[in-house]
């Protein structure tokens, strides 16, 4: 899990988990690992931690 900011998003790269959210994650601009947004609208915490929870179990699944 990453996360990265530029001088027009911020992104956060969870990897695949990104599909399995995809209906908490419609107000945000997506692509297959990848979830950009506006600082000023950012991800909830809660979803965050429902993220890497998620990158987590994934890993240790493998």
């Amino acid at each position: 899990m990453w996360f990265g900011a530029t001088a027009k998003h911020c992104a956060l790269y969870p990897g695949a988990v990104v599909e399995a959210f995809k209906s908490e994650l419609k107000d945000y601009d997506t692509s297959k690992g990848t979830i950009r947004f506006q600082p000023d609208h950012p991800l909830p915490a809660a979803l965050g931690r429902k993220l890497v929870k998620a990158r987590i179990a994934e890993i240790t699944n493998r």
